[in-house]
């Protein structure tokens, strides 16, 4: 899927994340990293996936971040078909985290 050097840069750039300590000095190095565009697109995947999760409808997912049913779908692929686990990591931690603190808003 990757040639070998785009393997090794993506290594190294998993690596500068998991040094990363808090959800600043994450918002810090993807703002250096991304261009605003790409921020916000990265956004609205996070967004489209978590409401997925959270079994929204096309319809509703589509009022809430304006994005296409294309865009969902290509989410929706990702999370069932091609899915690596890293959006379930993130949202299992999230929800122990959110446990942890008492705090259960959304």
């Amino acid at each position: 899927m990757f040639k070998p050097q785009d393997q090794a840069n993506l290594q190294d750039l998993y690596e500068g994340f998991s040094v990363l300590e808090t959800p600043d000095e994450v918002a810090k190095f993807m703002q250096d990293l991304c261009t605003p565009q790409e921020l916000v697109a990265i956004a609205q995947r996070y967004q489209i996936a978590k409401l997925l999760a959270e079994d929204c409808r096309y319809a509703e997912i589509v009022a809430k971040t304006g994005t296409s049913t294309a865009t969902i779908s290509r989410v929706n692929r990702s999370l069932s078909m091609v899915s690596y686990g890293g959006y379930a990591i993130v949202f299992d931690r999230l929800k122990e985290k959110k446990g942890e603190s008492g705090d259960d808003k959304k």
